[in-house]
């Protein structure tokens, strides 16, 4: 993965990691049936969010135009900090939140997938999508995760802003020994 000195200033900036839920924590796909929806959340994006929080102090929340039980049990079993579902615009969902902790877009890293993204991606600090989000969404974007959503694109982009933090040796430090 090429760098940036841009790029890297822009991980370094990050106080507030924010994403989608649906195409980038998850797959496209939703399974339902017998009034039970499941969806499948790949388990590094995971470990990448708790690491943002505990060894960075980064806060993490997922922004979601899609309420859903499962991704509320996926964001307590994480201690996700904001969690929001609403079909109110992400634009203003977000400046609620900032307005709520006291940062501004410039601190924020989001990655978002699809339409509902756009104007979020191009105020965001820092904004990343996965390989496989609209053409739109890839153009705002700073960063393109070699990975779809679902399947590492998260996890690429925490390790991106530990590394650039200063992070990422100290937790492969506490790891291994």
């Amino acid at each position: 993965m090429f760098l940036t000195d841009d790029l890297i200033a822009r991980a370094r900036r990050v106080r507030l990691f924010l994403c989608d839920v649906d195409g980038v924590l998850t797959e496209t796909n939703i399974i339902m049936g017998g009034g039970i929806e499941s969806k499948s959340f790949h388990i590094r994006d995971g470990l990448g969010l708790r690491l943002l929080q505990s060894e960075a102090a980064i806060r993490v929340g997922w922004i979601s135009a899609r309420p859903s039980t499962a991704t509320s049990m996926r964001a307590a079993d994480l201690q996700v900090d904001f969690l929001r579902q609403s079909s109110t615009p992400k634009g203003e969902v977000i400046e609620a939140l900032l307005s709520e902790i006291g940062l501004q877009w410039e601190d924020v890293h989001y990655m978002g997938d699809d339409v509902v993204d756009l104007g979020v991606l191009k105020r965001a600090g820092f904004a990343t999508v996965p390989a496989d989000a609209i053409p739109e969404a890839q153009a705002l974007a700073h960063f393109v995760s070699k990975h779809p959503g679902g399947r590492g694109a998260v996890r690429e982009v925490t390790d991106l802003i530990l590394k650039a933090q200063g992070h990422w040796e100290s937790i492969v430090a506490k790891f291994t020994s």
